[in-house]
């Protein structure tokens, strides 16, 4: 979505992917769908949620796995309602080969369907290489592995403009009410202090989740991720107060709540990192540097940074990660060149491509953190990586579609009611458990 969010390949690389040699003194490269050229006359059409920057990007990776297996390849963007777009595919006979996944929910859902072909044993080998074991137990359902997480979002990143903050002599927050009150200082400076992408409903869970996860603590987590515990408990309400808090300040948000929610995820960032500053900070994961990056030529680490999405009370700093996950679906017209596609993106060689362009974090282990093209980027992923089982996943993203990911409906829709009036957190509580239990069944 850009949920889950690049330029020039380096030379060596691009002559890697290209020609599948040993160039640089790499390995032997890895094979996809029986070496080169063995999918020649084969088109494998691909639908995913990206669009603009992240849609080119992954566009670079397609292109390298035609130059090593040529096999053509066609990307639909699906916009964020991706279970809506799929299934009207399926149900059309006109169904995609590879889907990328954005979300746990959406993966299950299509695995009950009965619309996914396992991983087959060449990429379960990769995975089971390259990957820990917490990606590949968020790729699987009931012990099937049926997805392959090519590329990971961490969603705990504040990212800010540093000459905003050095002009208002403010520094990164240690907590979130030194946040809120470093972006009052800042507001006093003549520049708002947050950039709120409302429009796109996804952000503003990743708001509360953060929120959520540092206030109320990884076992709640866990238990209102998996619906054991009510919308409508006592953690969730002090949650929403919080949030609640920053959203109702029209010291803090560029124009207000009525902007905000006529802000989308790429203007947010141009907010802050565009030609005209409107704002200091932006709440997103790590590919708001892709967006600074190629959108509005900044270089990440001098002119954008981020900050860890700082504790709330007496928490610890929240890390919640997101991810796209490839899968297989039955009813592609070249499922065999799919599969190949999926075993090619389980490779370090097809997440070199993406990392040397930006906006983009792997979980695979074996990609060398040197192909990220900055300083930040590379801590991040290592972060990323060094943090492995205790990462929690995107809570929305685990919950069925219909309540986390649906454009307009569920908890999108019904947290940008709460942006629009955050008077009420009892009541978005239980409007979000009458939504929640309609979509668990229970």
């Amino acid at each position: 979505m850009m949920r889950r969010r690049t330029t020039l390949l380096a030379g060596c690389t691009a002559l890697v992917l290209a020609l599948g040699a040993t160039a640089c003194g790499g390995g032997e490269p890895v094979a996809a769908g029986g070496g080169d050229q063995a999918l020649g006359g084969q088109t494998v059409t691909v639908a995913g949620v990206w669009s603009g920057s992240e849609q080119k990007n992954f566009q670079k990776v397609l292109d390298a796995f035609t130059e090593k297996t040529g096999a053509k390849t066609q990307f639909v963007s699906t916009g964020d309602n991706v279970s809506t777009v799929v299934g009207s595919k399926i149900e059309g006979g006109n169904a995609p080969d590879v889907v990328m996944v954005p979300q746990v929910g959406v993966l299950k859902q299509f695995a009950g369907q009965g619309w996914l072909k396992p991983l087959d044993k060449k990429v379960q080998s990769a995975v089971g290489a390259n990957f820990a074991e917490v990606w590949q137990n968020y790729g699987s359902v009931d012990g099937t592995l049926y997805g392959l997480y090519f590329k990971a979002a961490h969603k705990s990143t504040v990212w800010y403009s540093p000459e905003a903050l050095e002009q208002a002599g403010v520094a990164e927050p240690r907590t979130y009410d030194e946040m809120l009150k470093n972006g009052r200082t800042i507001s006093d400076s003549g520049l708002a202090a947050f950039s709120v992408a409302g429009q796109d409903g996804w952000t503003l869970t990743d708001w509360f989740e953060n929120v959520y996860l540092s206030q109320a603590g990884p076992e709640k987590y866990d238990a209102l991720a998996a619906h054991e515990i009510k919308w409508t408990d006592p953690t969730v309400v002090d949650a929403l107060t919080t949030l609640g808090k920053l959203f109702k300040d029209k010291q803090l948000i560029a124009g207000g709540q009525k902007e905000a929610l006529n802000t989308d995820f790429p203007g947010s960032v141009e907010k802050v990192f565009g030609p005209k500053a409107e704002a200091a900070m932006v709440y997103e994961g790590d590919f708001v540097a892709g967006v600074a990056k190629d959108q509005f030529g900044r270089t990440i680490g001098t002119d954008a940074n981020f900050f860890p999405f700082p504790p709330v009370g007496g928490g610890e700093a929240p890390v919640v990660s997101g991810g796209d996950a490839a899968v297989v679906l039955k009813g592609g017209k070249n499922s065999e060149a799919g599969m190949a596609l999926v075993e090619y993106l389980a490779s370090p060689e097809a997440a070199a491509v993406w990392a040397e362009a930006g906006g983009f974090l792997s979980p695979n282990k074996k990609l060398d953190v040197s192909s990220y093209g900055d300083d930040v980027t590379r801590a991040t992923a290592e972060s990323l990586i060094a943090a492995g089982d205790s990462v929690r996943f995107d809570m929305s993203d685990q919950a069925p579609a219909a309540f986390g990911g649906t454009k307009g409906a569920g908890e999108w829709k019904i947290l940008q009611d709460f942006l629009r009036d955050p008077s009420d957190p009892k009541k978005t509580a239980a409007e979000l458990e009458k939504a929640a239990a309609k979509a668990y069944g229970n």
